[in-house]
């Protein structure tokens, strides 16, 4: 029986009451209604639930998607998603654009560096943090320092805390044989294109043609998958956005920024303005300021004038000052540069998230990947390392990371062999123009796209 994910209406009943709850709208009596027809929770784990639902709890779902969607929210004025009501809550809003750019080997070496960080998490994408940790140690390699292996793992181990089914083949150290296929790389070479053939003053719409002519619905999930079904239903941005789309405020816009970063050099704030018209196809509120932080982030890095610390204070100035993922950052900063031991950072920002947030919400992601680049002080190794190893989404999480510290460290030598060379500059991609592609030509057509008028 096929269960296709992220789309049946009795499992985005369940996110929908999560996202509910997170976002301030009162759920309760909509929830018992689904409680007492036997409707279940959400699948923690996997995008589809085991077994078809009746037809009239489907029916059901449908119905109460769409009334969670009409409760009004006790955020919504803190937390819009129109650009102007967002710039109007950043008081520190950047302004001015620097001449610098980018160097074409710090481009290579943020594309290095978002592969080696998606790879090395990979093989551990959905396991708990417990598991996460127990499997490194019983390969001698914890704290991380290298990718994973299952050599000298045992057997009773790896059957309670198996590897990721569809990346062990191709991510742990005795497998890695090139950079293999992950959305985390597709979405920034699909942005490649968007800007290749509509320049920096591409509109959503563009956005959304592009997808329909290259991205395979089945290569799309959560918030993606939602808003490409809506289109195919007839759905117009931002609507596609909203419309049963309980992933709105997950990580899916966020691992879709780089691009945005890597082609502003100097210019945060235009890089944020493009994440936000890229993100708004498929997110709103906190998922589109989780985009909009990354892409600042990185257009502040790319000028190769910044520290790591600077770079995330100018992504700061992007986030409305009131949101909940405003408060995440600035938590994440506090803990990772007043605790010594990472485990201790990474624990504290579980107890704080965990309970509420599923395992690929935009505000905890970004808390965490924020904790790791403070703790690691932008060093690659230590950036990619504590990301992954802090759990979640782990090789999202891991990319973002590496893109950052990769674009600060510089030039891909400056990346260590034990990354680098079983990337063996090649790279597998559904975007069919650019599979099998070397790192190098990939920084080059971005350095084209960067500097173009």
């Amino acid at each position: 029986m096929l269960r296709l994910t992220w789309v049946q209406p009795e499992d985005l009943l369940g996110h929908e009451l999560r996202q509910a709850r997170l976002d301030g709208r009162e759920p309760k009596a909509i929830e018992a209604r689904w409680r007492a027809a036997g409707g279940p929770d959400a699948p923690e784990r996997a995008g589809a639930s085991a077994h078809r639902a009746s037809r009239y709890l489907r029916l059901l779902a449908e119905d109460l998607l769409d009334e969670l969607a009409d409760l009004p929210s006790r955020f919504a004025e803190d937390e819009p998603t129109d650009l102007a009501r967002i710039r109007s809550q950043c008081p520190h809003w950047p302004t001015g654009r620097s001449a610098t750019a980018p160097d074409p080997r710090a481009l290579e070496a943020a594309w290095l560096g978002r592969a080696v960080g998606c790879l090395l998490g990979k093989p551990v994408e959905k396991l708990p943090l417990d598991g996460i940790r127990a499997l490194a140690r019983a390969a001698g390699n914890w704290p991380l320092t290298t990718y994973f292996t299952g050599r000298g793992v045992p057997e009773e181990l790896l059957r309670a805390h198996p590897w990721n089914r569809r990346s062990a083949a191709t991510s742990l150290a005795e497998n890695i044989d090139g950079m293999p296929q992950d959305d985390d790389l597709d979405y920034p070479l699909l942005n490649l294109l968007l800007l290749q053939r509509h320049g920096r003053d591409f509109t959503t719409d563009d956005v959304a043609r592009l997808w329909l002519e290259e991205l395979p619905p089945g290569r799309a999930f959560t918030a993606e998958r939602v808003a490409y079904r809506n289109l195919l239903a007839g759905v117009e941005p931002p609507h596609t956005a909203r419309h049963r789309n309980p992933f709105r405020e997950w990580i899916g816009a966020l691992i879709r920024a780089d691009m945005h970063g890597w082609t502003n050099p100097g210019d945060p704030a235009a890089a944020a303005g493009q994440a936000h018209r890229d993100a708004v196809l498929t997110h709103t509120a906190n998922g589109v300021y989780a985009a909009m932080f990354t892409a600042a982030v990185i257009a502040a890095a790319a000028t190769g004038t910044h520290d790591v610390h600077a770079c995330l204070r100018t992504g700061r100035t992007v986030v409305p000052a009131r949101s909940r993922l405003a408060k995440a950052i600035d938590h994440a900063v506090r803990l990772a540069t007043t605790t010594g031991d990472f485990d201790d950072v990474v624990d504290e920002l579980h107890a704080a998230h965990g309970p509420g947030h599923h395992w690929v919400h935009a505000v905890p992601n970004t808390a965490l990947t924020v904790a790791a680049l403070t703790h690691a002080d932008g060093d690659f190794t230590g950036s990619v390392c504590r990301a992954v190893s802090g759990g979640w989404d782990t090789d999202s999480n891991g990319a973002t990371a590496g893109s950052i510290a990769g674009l600060l460290a510089g030039t891909p030598d400056a990346l260590p062999d034990r990354w680098r060379v079983p990337l063996k500059n090649r790279l597998a991609t559904t975007v069919a123009d650019f599979d099998g592609t070397g790192f190098d030509t990939l920084a080059h057509l971005t350095h084209l796209e960067a500097v173009r008028p």
